[in-house]
């Protein structure tokens, strides 16, 4: 069975191309909101997130921030495509397992979803 990853991202350009390079290996879900997110991890069983840190209405932490509510066990990756360090410092110490910085190769979010799941 593959595993499940819930992308979250504000561009649905982003979704899009991620979905296809991960959906190769992994069954991938969707949302374009941090509210549409949370509804996901609620209704179905989430291996790893990929989330957006800067997205309208509720920011990527405010999301990791009400997620760790209920789905505190599944392994966070912060997509950024802010320069501040304190966006990174904050999602690392909230307990985020890795970032990237967009752009981003889709070669290298390969490898840190890999890595991830290889650690368990």
């Amino acid at each position: 069975m593959k595993r499940k990853i819930l992308v979250v991202d504000d561009d649905n350009m982003n979704l899009v191309r991620t979905k296809m390079f991960l959906g190769q290996e992994y069954e991938v879900l969707l949302a374009e909101s941090g509210m549409e997110a949370l509804g996901k991890l609620k209704d179905e069983k989430v291996d790893m997130v990929l989330l957006d840190i800067d997205m309208p209405g509720m920011n990527g932490i405010e999301t990791f921030e009400r997620m760790k509510e209920f789905a505190a066990d599944i392994p966070v990756i912060f997509l950024t495509a802010s320069g501040a360090e304190d966006d990174v410092v904050s999602a690392i110490r909230l307990g985020a397992v890795n970032y990237l910085k967009k752009p981003f190769r889709m070669q290298e979010l390969m490898k840190r979803v890999a890595q991830e799941f290889d650690a368990k």
